[in-house]
């Protein structure tokens, strides 16, 4: 699977995840919330000396329906579809809640608010206007229910009954928002080193590789620093494949990734381009670059002893740029065409893209 196809393996295996934690995330938070909220409207229906029913509908609100929410979604088939329902249940609550307050101020504003913004720390689009309708919707189902009375006046009881919903829910929906966002920082920054680095040898993927190819190009035609790119081939690879198995040609392709990443000077940039090839960029003359080439072949070769059996061995097309205006794809075609000239030589060999580099057998 490409690096492309990997991230969009690890987008889909998040967002899943994502789906499936959403309820077991939201459980302690409800549980808390709702336990918080019913406070001050158990307050004021103690001042009000206010019917059994409307009694036990606060109650169940605050610390029955939490575990309820928590088993539908647990036992659905959807979890994350279930989860949005009680979402919305939450919202009409909360609504139901602020009529039987008779829309007392203080705590109608906070149980609104921080419903509302329960369902925006979701991350569900759209959720917090259908359960903002909802909410108002219900509210004025029940306020019509119970003879839609209003009393806006909080008094002292009711305002200290609301303090725990505002400092304590809100700072561990705090706390719970922080450590969702240092998870998916790290997540993200897993994504940008799986995009950056080929997961079998550690070097750099075709993509990163060819922006750090370009910045070296840059600075070759702006200011004449140098610059040589090595493109390597595994000779027969297919070979290596078919006779060991596919686990001894990625022993193989790692092992080429360790000599390169252990020939290569500071400031070179080694990718692979994809299956068996390799290609590095370095700020060497082609001069210095051929010593580079032999001593990479060699590194290749010593992997005979390594594993057994096997028989590797690396052609290497070098070249520096033609010209200050060339780009990356036409430095790639020079250095493609003295990797063909070294294979069709007989493998095993660097060529440059003007004359062949003479190496003598260790």
């Amino acid at each position: 699977m490409n690096e492309q196809g990997r991230l969009q393996v690890a987008a889909v295996i998040g967002t899943s995840n994502r789906r499936l934690e959403l309820y077991r995330r939201t459980y302690p938070l409800r549980t808390l919330g709702m336990g918080l909220a019913v406070l001050p409207a158990l307050v004021l229906l103690g001042e009000r000396q206010a019917g059994w029913i409307a009694w036990a509908f606060t109650l169940f609100c605050g610390f029955i329906w939490p575990h309820l929410a928590w088993l539908h979604a647990r036992f659905r088939r959807d979890p994350h579809q279930a989860e949005l329902t009680n979402f919305m249940i939450d919202s009409a609550m909360a609504g139901s809640l602020a009529a039987l307050m008779h829309f007392n101020l203080l705590p109608t504003v906070v149980l609104a608010t921080v419903a509302t913004a329960d369902k925006i720390n979701s991350g569900v689009r759209g959720l917090w206007s259908r359960a903002l309708a909802g909410m108002l919707a219900s509210a004025l189902a029940t306020a019509w229910i119970t003879g839609f009375r209003v009393d806006v006046v909080t008094g002292m009881p009711a305002l200290l009954a609301c303090l725990p919903l505002l400092i304590i829910h809100t700072l561990t929906v705090s706390a719970s928002s922080y450590r969702l966002i240092r998870k998916v920082q790290a997540q993200n920054l897993r994504l940008d080193e799986i995009s950056r680095h080929d997961t079998l040898t550690g070097l750099q993927t075709r993509r990163h590789w060819q922006e750090q190819a370009r910045a070296l190009l840059a600075d070759n035609a702006r200011n004449g620093m140098p610059a040589s790119l090595l493109l390597l081939d595994v000779d027969l690879f297919k070979s290596i494949n078919d006779d060991h198995g596919h686990a001894i040609g990625d022993d193989v392709l790692r092992g080429i990734a360790d000599a390169i990443r252990h020939a290569i000077p500071a400031g070179s940039h080694a990718g692979r381009l994809g299956g068996d090839e390799f290609a590095v960029a370095v700020p060497l003359p082609l001069s210095e670059t051929h010593v580079l080439a032999e001593h990479i072949r060699n590194r290749v070769q010593a992997l005979n002893h390594d594993i057994p059996g096997v028989r590797c061995s690396v052609s290497i097309g070098l070249a520096e740029p033609s010209s200050p205006d060339i780009d990356l794809r036409g430095w790639m075609e020079d250095a493609d065409r003295a990797l063909y000239r070294a294979k069709a030589a007989g493998r095993n060999l660097a060529h440059a893209a003007e004359q062949p580099v003479e190496f003598v057998e260790p």
